[in-house]
């Protein structure tokens, strides 16, 4: 596959950026390094705007490969890929189904749950539902401590914790803002995160990376994506063991889901090393403060190595 990469001339890559998500300022800021670094790999790029004349605009670009450098619906849920593929555009990451599967957090577990993969019980939310009732059944079931997360959002975006209880109907409607949400117990334990490059069969993965984020704060939009917010410790300060089976998760995670090019596993680890399997992103952030160009650089992968290696694979494929 590394001689197939090798062989590809320089390409036309048309990034796809921004849209109506509520994360579009990070994907446009996504495109802009994804721009930079495939010019330095000697390719030419042009960024577009997510919109209504997207797809115009790609068909008079007619470019060799699409880089969706999108975060959230809908360029992250199989919507934007859905496109591509009736244009006839090939693109970078996982297709039409693998995206699908992986945004809807519930969906995803399921899928994980029918692979022996370790996540936590959970219950569904939907906008519709008579929110005292819901937090009847939620407190019965799981307690007051709690982690609520829309079911078709990235980055944080919507989540509500209550580690120590709290008013459970008006963070139901904080969270329902999005759309449906998932409810499950709230795990007490350290962030932990494992990206997987794919080229060709290969599967390479990440050393595991522990996030640290000040006291009494955790790792939401604006500790992601503001420079100093959080701290990224590579390789984890962990066994070999543990960091075997988080590797190992990560990668059962990626092909259960059906994912190619790139993911990024997300995880807690509680003081006991018991693993709970959050979510999978199919389209990591490629922020200068994003975790998976950080792994991929630990496997000799700079960024401009990166999307050059990801562009040439789409393109072959």
């Amino acid at each position: 596959m590394t001689e197939d990469l090798n062989s590809v001339d320089t390409l036309f890559v048309a990034i796809l950026a921004g849209g109506s998500s509520a994360e579009a300022e990070v994907s446009r800021n996504s495109a802009a390094q994804i721009q930079r670094a495939l010019s330095q790999a000697g390719h030419s790029a042009v960024t577009i705007e997510l919109d209504q004349h997207c797809a115009a605009a790609l068909m008079a670009a007619q470019p060799d490969v699409v880089f969706p450098a999108l975060h959230g619906p809908p360029g992250e849920d199989g919507t934007v890929q859905g496109m591509l593929e009736m244009l006839g555009l090939p693109y970078v990451g996982s297709d039409v189904r693998g995206c699908a599967v992986a945004m809807d957090k519930a969906i995803a577990k399921g899928v994980f749950l029918r692979s022996g993969l370790p996540v936590t019980a959970d219950l569904i939310v939907r906008p519709e539902q008579n929110l005292q009732e819901a937090a009847i059944e939620i407190g019965a079931n799981f307690g007051a401590s709690l982690a609520i997360k829309p079911l078709n959002q990235g980055s944080a975006i919507g989540v509500q914790l209550l580690p120590d209880g709290g008013d459970l109907v008006s963070s139901l409607a904080a969270s329902l803002i999005y759309g449906s949400c998932l409810v499950e117990p709230f795990i007490r334990g350290r962030e932990m995160t494992v990206g997987v490059l794919q080229l060709g069969d290969e599967l390479l993965v990440h050393p595991v990376i522990e996030i640290l984020t000040p006291e009494d704060t955790w790792y939401d939009y604006e500790h992601r994506y503001t420079e100093g917010q959080s701290q990224h410790v590579m390789p984890a300060q962990i066994t070999r063991s543990l960091t075997e089976r988080l590797q190992g998760i990560a990668l059962d995670a990626h092909r259960s889901l059906g994912l190619r090019d790139l993911s990024r596993a997300d995880f807690i680890v509680t003081e006991k090393s018991e693993i709970y399997l959050l979510e999978v992103n199919a389209l990591p952030g490629m922020t200068p403060v994003s975790l998976y160009p950080e792994g991929a650089s630990a496997i000799g992968y700079t960024f401009e190595q990166l999307v050059d290696a990801l562009v040439r694979q789409a393109y072959v494929r």
